[in-house]
Protein backbone atom coordinates (compact mmCIF):
# COMPACT_ATOMS: atom_id res chain seq x y z
CA UNK A 1 0.00 0.00 0.00
CA UNK A 2 1.46 3.33 -1.10
CA UNK A 3 0.90 6.36 1.03
CA UNK A 4 2.45 9.35 2.30
CA UNK A 5 3.63 7.40 5.23
CA UNK A 6 5.75 5.32 2.60
CA UNK A 7 8.02 7.91 1.35
CA UNK A 8 9.34 8.31 4.30
CA UNK A 9 12.83 6.20 5.42
CA UNK A 10 12.24 2.79 7.32
CA UNK A 11 13.69 0.38 9.76
CA UNK A 12 12.29 -3.03 9.40
CA UNK A 13 12.96 -6.42 11.68
CA UNK A 14 12.32 -10.14 10.72
CA UNK A 15 12.14 -13.30 12.64
CA UNK A 16 11.53 -16.95 11.80
CA UNK A 17 9.21 -18.57 14.34
CA UNK A 18 8.83 -22.30 14.88
CA UNK A 19 4.97 -21.97 14.58
CA UNK A 20 2.68 -22.21 11.43
CA UNK A 21 1.38 -18.88 10.01
CA UNK A 22 -2.63 -19.54 10.93
CA UNK A 23 -1.24 -20.12 14.76
CA UNK A 24 1.42 -16.64 14.94
CA UNK A 25 -1.55 -14.75 13.48
CA UNK A 26 -3.90 -15.88 16.57
CA UNK A 27 -1.48 -14.75 18.59
CA UNK A 28 -0.46 -10.91 17.01
CA UNK A 29 -4.04 -10.21 16.30
CA UNK A 30 -5.16 -11.29 19.95
CA UNK A 31 -6.79 -7.88 21.75
CA UNK A 32 -4.72 -6.23 24.29
CA UNK A 33 -1.43 -8.63 23.47
CA UNK A 34 1.10 -6.31 23.98
CA UNK A 35 0.62 -6.59 27.55
CA UNK A 36 1.88 -9.92 27.21
CA UNK A 37 4.52 -9.87 24.50
CA UNK A 38 5.81 -6.40 24.91
CA UNK A 39 8.88 -5.69 27.00
CA UNK A 40 8.05 -2.23 26.98
CA UNK A 41 4.52 -2.40 27.43
CA UNK A 42 2.96 -0.74 30.91
CA UNK A 43 -0.36 -1.94 29.17
CA UNK A 44 -2.47 -2.20 26.44
CA UNK A 45 -5.81 -1.43 26.27
CA UNK A 46 -8.66 -2.08 23.26
CA UNK A 47 -10.80 0.78 22.20
CA UNK A 48 -12.43 -1.07 19.50
CA UNK A 49 -11.60 -4.26 18.64
CA UNK A 50 -14.07 -6.24 15.84
CA UNK A 51 -15.12 -6.17 12.48
CA UNK A 52 -15.86 -2.84 12.03
CA UNK A 53 -11.95 -2.11 12.90
CA UNK A 54 -9.39 -2.11 15.45
CA UNK A 55 -8.07 0.33 17.99
CA UNK A 56 -6.18 0.06 21.18
CA UNK A 57 -3.34 2.24 23.53
CA UNK A 58 -0.10 1.15 24.19
CA UNK A 59 1.02 3.12 27.49
CA UNK A 60 5.36 2.60 27.55
CA UNK A 61 7.01 1.90 30.58
CA UNK A 62 7.93 5.71 30.49
CA UNK A 63 4.56 6.73 30.86
CA UNK A 64 4.75 7.46 26.87
CA UNK A 65 1.04 7.10 25.50
CA UNK A 66 0.73 6.21 21.70
CA UNK A 67 -2.96 5.08 19.93
CA UNK A 68 -3.13 2.47 17.43
CA UNK A 69 -5.51 2.87 14.83
CA UNK A 70 -5.16 -0.10 12.43
CA UNK A 71 -5.37 1.26 8.68
CA UNK A 72 -5.97 -2.49 6.84
CA UNK A 73 -6.59 -6.05 8.38
CA UNK A 74 -5.75 -8.88 6.24
CA UNK A 75 -7.08 -11.80 7.73
CA UNK A 76 -3.89 -14.73 8.77
CA UNK A 77 -1.50 -12.09 6.60
CA UNK A 78 -1.18 -8.90 8.60
CA UNK A 79 -1.89 -5.45 9.34
CA UNK A 80 -0.86 -1.58 8.92
CA UNK A 81 -1.73 0.68 11.29
CA UNK A 82 -0.62 4.38 12.70
CA UNK A 83 0.84 5.39 16.03
CA UNK A 84 1.49 8.30 17.88
CA UNK A 85 0.14 10.05 20.44
CA UNK A 86 -3.64 11.59 20.08
CA UNK A 87 -3.65 14.32 17.43
CA UNK A 88 0.52 13.90 17.09
CA UNK A 89 2.63 13.22 14.51
CA UNK A 90 1.80 9.38 13.19
CA UNK A 91 4.24 6.70 12.32
CA UNK A 92 3.01 4.03 10.20
CA UNK A 93 4.03 0.09 10.56
CA UNK A 94 3.63 -2.64 8.54
CA UNK A 95 3.04 -6.11 10.02
CA UNK A 96 3.68 -8.90 7.69
CA UNK A 97 2.86 -12.47 8.00
CA UNK A 98 4.71 -15.26 5.91
CA UNK A 99 4.06 -18.87 5.72
CA UNK A 100 7.17 -20.74 5.50
CA UNK A 101 5.87 -23.96 5.94
CA UNK A 102 3.30 -26.05 7.73
CA UNK A 103 5.28 -25.57 11.22
CA UNK A 104 7.04 -22.71 10.45
CA UNK A 105 6.53 -19.04 9.75
CA UNK A 106 8.01 -15.33 9.48
CA UNK A 107 7.08 -12.12 11.20
CA UNK A 108 8.17 -8.92 9.46
CA UNK A 109 7.76 -5.29 11.62
CA UNK A 110 8.65 -2.14 9.48
CA UNK A 111 8.25 1.32 10.79
CA UNK A 112 8.19 4.55 8.67
CA UNK A 113 8.51 7.00 11.55
CA UNK A 114 7.35 10.34 11.98
CA UNK A 115 10.58 11.61 13.50
CA UNK A 116 12.42 13.51 10.50
CA UNK A 117 9.58 12.81 8.04
CA UNK A 118 9.28 17.21 7.94
CA UNK A 119 13.23 17.09 6.63
CA UNK A 120 14.02 16.61 3.12
CA UNK A 121 14.37 13.39 2.46
CA UNK A 122 18.22 13.32 1.14
CA UNK A 123 18.59 15.99 4.19
CA UNK A 124 16.82 13.03 6.98
CA UNK A 125 18.75 9.76 5.38
CA UNK A 126 22.28 10.24 7.64
CA UNK A 127 20.73 11.43 10.40
CA UNK A 128 18.42 8.08 9.90
CA UNK A 129 21.00 6.17 9.24
CA UNK A 130 22.95 7.05 12.29
CA UNK A 131 20.79 7.47 14.79
CA UNK A 132 17.11 6.28 14.21
CA UNK A 133 17.33 2.90 12.00
CA UNK A 134 19.58 1.61 14.72
CA UNK A 135 17.23 2.16 17.60
CA UNK A 136 13.93 1.49 15.50
CA UNK A 137 15.65 -1.94 14.72
CA UNK A 138 16.65 -2.53 18.36
CA UNK A 139 13.08 -1.76 19.71
CA UNK A 140 11.54 -4.02 16.58
CA UNK A 141 13.95 -6.88 17.70
CA UNK A 142 13.11 -6.55 21.09
CA UNK A 143 9.55 -6.50 19.96
CA UNK A 144 9.41 -9.59 18.30
CA UNK A 145 11.77 -11.33 20.58
CA UNK A 146 9.07 -10.86 23.01
CA UNK A 147 6.46 -12.48 20.98
CA UNK A 148 8.73 -15.22 20.54
CA UNK A 149 9.38 -15.16 24.44
CA UNK A 150 5.64 -15.54 25.12
CA UNK A 151 5.21 -18.20 22.45
CA UNK A 152 8.04 -20.26 23.66
CA UNK A 153 7.36 -19.95 27.80
CA UNK A 154 3.46 -19.19 27.44
CA UNK A 155 3.99 -16.48 29.96
CA UNK A 156 4.33 -13.04 29.68
CA UNK A 157 7.87 -11.14 29.05
CA UNK A 158 9.61 -9.46 31.84
CA UNK A 159 9.62 -5.70 30.93
CA UNK A 160 12.37 -4.74 29.73
CA UNK A 161 13.90 -8.40 29.30
CA UNK A 162 16.24 -7.89 26.17
CA UNK A 163 17.45 -4.50 27.36
CA UNK A 164 16.47 -0.85 28.59
CA UNK A 165 15.31 1.05 25.03
CA UNK A 166 15.96 5.38 25.58
CA UNK A 167 12.51 6.39 23.99
CA UNK A 168 10.19 4.00 25.68
CA UNK A 169 12.03 2.52 29.03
Amino acid sequence: METVYTRRWSASYTMDFDLDAAALWEVISTPEILEACHPFCHSNKAIQWDQDGHSDVLVYLNGRTYTRRFQTWSEGDGFTLLIGEESGPQSYVVWELTALSHQASRLTITVYPYILAKLPRVLALLPHVVWVRPRLRKYLKSVISGFQYHIEHGEKVPRNHFGRHPWFS
